[in-house]
């Protein structure tokens, strides 16, 4: 929507919090919006950028207990990870 989410690249990803309302497909405000209460990037990444082979829920099935790599998006560590049941909403 036309807006800055951080100053850099590197910024995204290094622990400068991101600026603005981050929009869902659909319009809504994931920081704000309380249908999204855990408010996580699912990336499938390891901290370097690379994938997280073992974490990146490919294969998931809904009654499955795998596991995915998510940042919390408040945090403007994209890519500090940690591993969260592929079955979280």
């Amino acid at each position: 929507q036309g807006q800055l989410l951080a100053k850099s690249w590197s910024s995204l990803f290094g622990g400068a919090a991101l600026r603005g309302p981050i929009y869902s497909f659909n319009g809504r405000n994931v920081l704000a919006d309380p249908l999204w209460p855990r408010r996580l990037a699912w990336h499938g990444s390891t901290p370097r950028g690379g994938h997280a082979r073992q974490w990146d829920c490919q294969g998931w099935r809904s009654s499955g207990t795998a596991q995915g790599m998510a940042s919390a998006l408040g945090e403007g560590r994209l890519l500090a990870g940690q591993r969260h049941n592929c079955s979280t909403p």
